[in-house]
């Protein structure tokens, strides 16, 4: 009930049109509950001799039932299609709410989600408030009042016989939540594993290209094949327990029926119960078991739509970690003036990544972070940009803690370019525009031009009208890394994060970047990881990161000179540079 509470809240912005619906099933409730009394007054006039006045009686009664008839059509279109109507609107509101709560998580939330759960439960789970709100909850009002409604009726054609129609429902009822307790977890694990199902086909379909370098098909057919059949295991444990609850009802519900009909017959022998009375009753006593015996399906179907709500509610309920906080201020007319003062942070409790790191860089620098894997040159970045908050210590940008300005106008200010690169399945003008969706196609090509990458752009089929494929799949990755560059170029954000941005392009590229960098040099703060040190040889200011400290800060000639880290590093690279 808790849960339905919640869900009712979302469902509440289309009232309007659940009352309409709601309306017309009481309207076509009403009128099943009219029509077999209508029909057995015309078996009762049958019944006592058709004379003249019986047989315009009879016409009037005709006309009356197509009438009813009739009228049930317009009721159960309104009942069926309004409901439809106000559900699919629930579903799709759902699904952007679920994504856009998504969107503003945290990026720690994403370390332990899989992105095919998270599809499922956006796409899969949320359809689920459809079979809820389009049919469970209209059904069970239908049935609830077609019960009671039908049980009036029946109490007053004969009490005993009410009664004794009523003899099974206490032990539907109580078959009925334990069905529900029993069944409810294994649709609860269906979700989750189809959940799992779709985590795994985006993986394989992500890594397309491994799989078959490696000659890895089979192996990973089985283990799509795996997650799938447990997905089907789950799903047939729960429709194991209905195939054993559903005929069960309709067995009770037929033990209900032979009751009637043998004290039916008893009551007419020994009372005189009329045949009108009798035949009313048997048409009625069809509407009364329908709600009953229906009642296996509507629970099924609820279990199985409330384990995905249950779902898309986690996701909906869970904390967003990093928000603005209230009386945050917008940064505005930023230089790019960065500062750590003695910050820590850590992913896990008790695994620091940095400690105490404290360093300033000034407005129009650039910044270059050097150091070995996972030492926490990342996390430094991601701290600026506010993708996680530091467990001590305190980030500014121009002297403003990032604690006390809005989330949106400090991204608004930096411009980052990852060594993933991450290109959206679109046009190339599309991916660079994608920084200022209003900059013009001029624009777009300066900043391609800044980048060095104008001239691949104009060499290919469609020039910026390219397609780049998922991923930029159609590109190469230095073309793509020079893309995200001038992305971040037609952004015009004061500060520019660089992250490995040469890792993995060859040397002439690298130096086509290296020109875009300086190009960028003096106008906006860079902040830049590199592992060649080659790009970074003219940064302003080079911190060395070790265990997540600072262990070396200078420029390029005053670390060779203090023949540390920095310097063994130099060597190496220079080592390897005249090898090659």
């Amino acid at each position: 009930m808790k849960l339905l509470w919640k869900l009712s809240k979302e469902a509440s912005r289309y009232r309007g049109l659940y009352v309409i619906s709601i309306l017309a099933t009481l309207s076509l409730t009403i009128l099943n509950l009219i029509a077999p009394k209508v029909l057995s007054s015309m078996t009762g006039i049958v019944e006592q001799g058709v004379d003249e006045a019986g047989l315009t009686r009879i016409v009037h009664l005709t006309i009356i039932l197509c009438l009813l008839y009739l009228s049930r059509i317009a009721f159960r279109f309104m009942s069926s299609y309004l409901s439809h109507k106000a559900a699919w609107y629930l579903v799709g509101d759902l699904r952007t709410k679920v994504y856009d709560k998504l969107e503003h998580m945290q990026l720690g939330y994403f370390h332990d989600k899989q992105t095919g759960d998270l599809m499922s439960r956006v796409v899969n789970d949320t359809r689920d408030f459809e079979l809820l709100y389009a049919h469970i909850i209209p059904e069970s009002i239908t049935n609830l009042v077609t019960f009671v409604g039908v049980l009036i009726v029946l109490l007053f054609i004969n009490l005993k016989l009410a009664l004794i129609t009523c003899a099974p429902i206490p032990l539907i009822l109580v078959s009925g939540v334990i069905f529900a307790k029993k069944v409810r977890p294994f649709f609860r694990i269906s979700q989750k594993k189809m959940g799992e199902l779709n985590g795994k086909l985006q993986d394989n379909l992500s890594g397309i290209h491994e799989i078959q370098s490696f000659g890895r098909e089979a192996y990973e057919t089985g283990r799509v094949n795996e997650k799938n059949f447990d997905h089907v295991r789950a799903m047939l444990k729960a429709l194991k327990i209905s195939a054993i609850f559903r005929p069960s009802v309709e067995f009770i519900s037929s033990v209900g029926t032979i009751l009637v009909v043998g004290f039916g017959g008893y009551l007419a022998y020994h009372e005189g119960l009329s045949v009108e009375d009798i035949v009313a009753f048997l048409l009625y006593l069809s509407l009364f078991y329908a709600p009953v015996t229906g009642l296996a399906t509507l629970l099924e179907d609820m279990q199985q739509s409330l384990a995905g709500a249950e779902r898309v509610m986690v996701i909906l309920e869970a904390p967003v970690e990093i928000q603005n906080k209230p009386g945050a201020e917008n940064l505005k007319d930023v230089q790019g003036e960065i500062s750590f003062d003695h910050v820590s942070f850590s992913y896990v409790d008790n695994t620091p990544v940095l400690q105490d790191v404290t360093f300033t860089c000034k407005p129009g620098q650039m910044l270059a972070l050097v150091g070995p894997t996972g030492v926490g040159k990342t996390t430094i970045t991601q701290l600026i940009s506010r993708f996680y908050e530091p467990n001590s210590g305190r980030i500014l940008v121009d002297g403003h803690d990032l604690q006390d300005v809005t989330l949106e106008s400090l991204r608004l200010n930096i411009a980052p370019v990852l060594q993933d690169t991450f290109l959206f399945n679109g046009t190339i003008a599309e991916n660079i525009g994608y920084a200022r969706p209003e900059a013009s196609r001029e624009e777009i090509i300066q900043a391609a031009k800044a980048a060095y990458i104008h001239d691949d752009i104009e060499a290919m089929e469609k020039g910026y009208d390219s397609i780049v494929g998922e991923r930029g799949v159609k590109l190469s990755g230095g073309q793509k890394q020079r893309i995200a560059i001038a992305r971040a170029i037609l952004r015009r954000s004061p500060i520019i994060i660089l992250d490995e941005a040469t890792a993995a392009v060859d040397v002439e590229t690298e130096q086509h970047i290296r020109k875009a960098i300086a190009g960028l040099t003096g106008k906006r703060t860079i902040i830049a990881i590199a592992h060649r040190l080659s790009t970074i040889r003219e940064a302003d200011q080079i911190l060395v990161i070790e265990n997540g400290s600072v262990t070396e800060c200078g420029t390029h000639e005053e670390l060779v000179k203090l023949g540390k880290t920095y310097a063994r590093m130099n060597d190496i690279q220079l080592k390897a540079a005249a090898a090659g």
